[in-house]
């Protein structure tokens, strides 16, 4: 029995609940893509400070986390923004991230697709005030991802609302960038509940006239544009925006809130998956998969209905400090030994809110050793003064 702090200050006994699923690989090949967003992991013991240098990390444990994700069965998005890229993850510290899980992925008997994100963060917005310099920014990245082997997300950056860039600006990087890439590339749309930074990305802060901008990009090219990751929480206009692309293209959602019903799809078109939320939720996240692969529609919505209100509550406004809510379930799960992340990042939620995720979690059968989490979340509690009987 825990003592759980409510969002109106009270105190409540809570009891655990759920029954844990049991990590494992499908037993079907899976009909949708699905890439897992992972975290990055601290080596406390070796930070300096670390609000002002680039993180320590603890590299068994960032790479045993992306192990035990692709042995369910999911492919990696690596350094993105789930790895607190431009938050307290700089673009050295991603290369070596991004080197190191190339290399394991490689080893890995599932041989698991591994797409990692180029963008401009190594230049500060200073240095970035022309259509060239952003290029010549995205081209150092991505040349550095190619030479490692990965596939490239052109992550959204910064720099082009930081100029007010027009879409012939938009369309001068990007076509360039996709005409470079060594295999077709995934494009990235966040949205400002992320980032505030990239509010009227695409040149417009009309999201019809933006899409209506990427989407003739992507015309141009189809076969250069392996997909692109729309994360802007809005399930009517993903199926609209979806139904718009190419043939062969792929949607790759991002939206953390409606994802159930669009991966399944409405019998005409589907989504695939690119979520940092499949990385805390990986068990029920394969499993769902592998039933909605089998034709099994009744148990994929039974394993991702409870994730749902998780997701919405790790996701919730702010919520571009979702990234805390991620690595406090790998620690109660027993993939860290501490929850410490890089730029102290897990100062970004409270403890309201590490209780109702503990909740969630449990009623989604996402605590794989109840023990081991009931005993670190007294640990978390203790830690604001809520002391246990």
């Amino acid at each position: 029995m825990l003592t759980l702090p409510t969002t109106d200050a009270h105190l409540e006994p809570y009891r655990l609940t759920g029954t844990p699923l049991i990590p494992r690989a499908p037993r079907t090949l899976l009909t949708r893509t699905a890439f897992a967003a992972a975290h990055v992991v601290s080596d406390p013991l070796h930070e300096r400070n670390p609000w002002d240098t680039r993180p320590a990390v603890d590299w068994d444990a960032t790479l045993n986390f992306r192990i035990q994700l692709w042995d369910q069965g999911l492919h990696l998005a690596e350094a993105m923004d789930t790895a607190q890229r431009g938050m307290g993850v700089d673009w050295p510290t991603a290369l070596e991230l991004i080197r190191r899980t190339m290399r394991a992925a490689q080893a890995h008997p599932m041989k698991p697709r591994v797409a990692c994100g180029a963008g401009t963060d190594h230049k500060p917005l200073a240095d970035l005030t022309t259509p060239d310099a952003i290029l010549a920014a995205y081209t150092e990245q991505a040349e550095a991802i190619e030479a490692a082997g990965g596939q490239l997300i052109l992550m959204a950056s910064r720099a082009f609302p930081a100029i007010l860039a027009s879409q012939d600006t938009y369309h001068h990087v990007y076509r360039r960038l996709i005409d470079g890439a060594a295999q077709p590339v995934i494009l990235h749309w966040l949205g400002d509940m992320f980032d505030p930074a990239l509010t009227g990305y695409w040149g417009s802060q009309d999201v019809a006239k933006a899409s209506d901008f990427v989407l003739g990009l992507i015309a141009e090219s189809p076969g250069k544009v392996d997909g692109i990751k729309i994360s802007l929480l809005d399930q009517a206009h993903e199926e609209s925006f979806r139904s718009r692309l190419p043939t062969g293209v792929r949607l790759y959602t991002g939206d953390d809130f409606n994802y159930a019903p669009l991966i399944e799809g409405d019998g005409t078109r589907f989504s695939h998956a690119l979520l940092g939320i499949f990385a805390a939720i990986a068990p029920a996240a394969s499993q769902a998969l592998e039933a909605l692969a089998e034709g099994d529609s009744k148990t994929y919505h039974r394993l991702l209905a409870p994730t749902v209100p998780l997701s919405r509550e790790i996701f919730r406004a702010p919520t571009r400090f979702y990234k805390a809510g991620i690595a406090f379930l790998s620690w109660l799960n027993g993939h860290q030994k501490h929850f410490i992340m890089p730029a102290g990042f897990q100062s970004s939620r409270d403890i309201t809110h590490y209780a109702q995720v503990f909740r969630l979690a449990d009623a989604a059968g996402l605590l794989s050793n109840p023990d081991l989490a009931q005993a670190r979340m007294k640990t978390l509690l203790a830690l604001h003064g809520i002391d246990q009987d």
